[in-house]
């Protein structure tokens, strides 16, 4: 009997997750397109002055399943390395240990700040919650942490990352973004941080993972088409009719492929714009009012061996745009390529922000004023800068956008054949071990009958109680 044919649209950890997870189990047929050179999506890496560097900084944390973790150490063996962690954040123009430390805090924490906190904690030994109605990423962390963490933390960052004052930001952002989001969950993260302050990361950069999980899902007979891009998804015409993919390659050739299934992790608002028939007018309206926040990457090759011993600095103040800056050497703890590191500067946007429209040079020279201010000069002029630009790095969740992507869900959910998952899938923020578990669950979910929907909307509350790590 032949099995069916399912076309994965994107190749990131959930895509490409998904295909070895498929093709394992033996369920279907498989075939990813992925409009890049490369696997990996926002989670990939790429070889910059002889050394691996990340699309910004990447981790995989100690909440992955255990399957899952099972499986990708099984592909990587000794090239995952299980490290510590040494980050820091700029707090009222000090440096903090993250993840925090008592020791570092009684030593280094700002006085004012410190009583600020101290006076917070015991005005909200039972966190107050707002109501339902008039809730906001700012009312929300304001009644469970006070205002001094809110007002000197979480709040400038959000600004910065998201582009929104925190009182136009849904509560969600708050459960979703912020695991620490009590003073009992502070002080326990405090006592005893996730994965005892630890992380795993791979040799070759953390796009490694999904390069592996694309390798082994060749290796069972998956095709993994690269730099293909699509352009029309024609839904079946009857419920006999197969599915219809219009596509480009990077050479300019056009082509088409059928396929019984179509399992999509690319963003929701472009999959409607694919879609042929086009969606009804209120799920068109719902993608329209969905956003993305962009994100610059810079990128400054350094003529020394190493500009710090530390992973990640992270800035919440106001006055530096980026929001972290990371030195992929640090990750896996490499002393190659010697004479030269690289570091990485995270600067969140819009497209039509003049940033995104800036020269490499420029950037360059921005972030290199920027780190001397913070007293982080770098300590050369920069051999080589090189950019990149994530259009989609953060689905953004202004007040009132469950409304639109509920519609545009329903929509996605009705099509014949059809599951819609991942970070882009689903517009959600997860990591990617978050969505790795999305594409072992979307395997469980085709049967010989087809799509389990029932067992797919189980899985979907679940991935619905996911809290992003950071």
């Amino acid at each position: 009997m032949t099995k069916p044919h399912v076309i994965i649209l994107g190749g990131g950890p959930a895509g490409c997750g998904a295909a070895y997870s498929l093709r394992r189990s033996g369920k279907a047929r498989v075939t990813v397109i992925e409009q890049g050179p490369e696997v990996g999506g926002n989670a990939g890496s790429f070889r910059l002055a002889d050394q691996w560097v990340d699309f910004g900084s990447h981790r995989l944390h100690h909440a992955c399943s255990q399957t899952v973790l099972t499986d990708i150490r099984g592909f990587l063996g000794s090239d995952l390395r299980r490290r510590d962690r040494h980050g820091r954040i700029r707090l009222r123009r000090r440096w903090i240990h993250f993840p925090l430390k008592a020791g570092d805090l009684l030593l280094r924490l700002d006085r004012k700040f410190a009583l600020g906190v101290a006076w917070d904690m015991t005005t909200r030994l039972v966190p107050r919650s707002p109501s339902a109605e008039s809730a906001t990423f700012a009312s929300v962390l304001r009644a469970q942490l006070g205002s001094t963490i809110c007002e000197d933390f979480y709040f400038p960052y959000a600004r910065k990352i998201w582009g929104l004052e925190p009182e136009n930001i849904s509560a969600e952002q708050a459960r979703k973004r912020v695991s620490a989001g009590t003073f009992v969950k502070l002080l326990k993260r405090i006592i005893r941080p996730p994965g005892n302050g630890t992380f795993f990361y791979p040799r070759q950069g953390y796009g490694q993972i999904t390069r592996a999980y694309a390798a082994a899902a060749a290796d069972l007979g998956a095709e993994i088409r690269l730099g293909t891009r699509v352009e029309r998804l024609h839904q079946p015409a009857d419920s006999a009719a197969p599915w219809s993919i219009q596509m480009l390659d990077s050479n300019g050739n056009r082509g088409a492929l059928e396929a019984d299934y179509i399992f999509s992790t690319i963003p929701l608002t472009r999959l409607a714009d694919l879609a042929q028939p086009s969606p009804p007018a209120n799920a068109m309206a719902g993608a329209k009012a969905l956003d993305y926040r962009a994100m610059l990457l810079i990128y400054l090759r350094i003529p020394v061996d190493r500009f710090t011993e530390t992973d990640a600095h992270y800035f919440p103040e106001s006055d530096v745009s980026i929001t972290r800056l990371s030195e992929p050497k640090n990750y896996f703890g490499v002393d190659e390529p010697t004479g030269s590191t690289v570091l990485c500067a995270e600067l969140p946007c819009s497209t039509e922000d003049p940033a995104w429209r800036m020269t490499d040079e420029e950037l360059g020279e921005r972030v290199s004023e920027e780190l001397t201010r913070v007293a982080l000069p770098l300590p050369a002029p920069p051999s080589e800068i090189h950019t990149r630009r994530l259009p989609h790095a953060y689905p953004v969740y202004r007040l009132g956008f469950e409304e639109p992507f509920e519609k545009l869900d329903s929509w996605a959910s009705s099509l014949p054949r059809f599951l819609s998952f991942g970070r882009q899938g689903l517009f959600v923020h997860d990591n990617t071990h978050h969505a790795l578990t999305m594409a072992y669950a979307v395997t469980e979910c085709l049967g010989p009958g087809g799509i389990d929907r029932e067992l797919w909307n189980s899985y979907r509350q679940e991935f619905e109680q996911h809290v992003v790590e950071d």
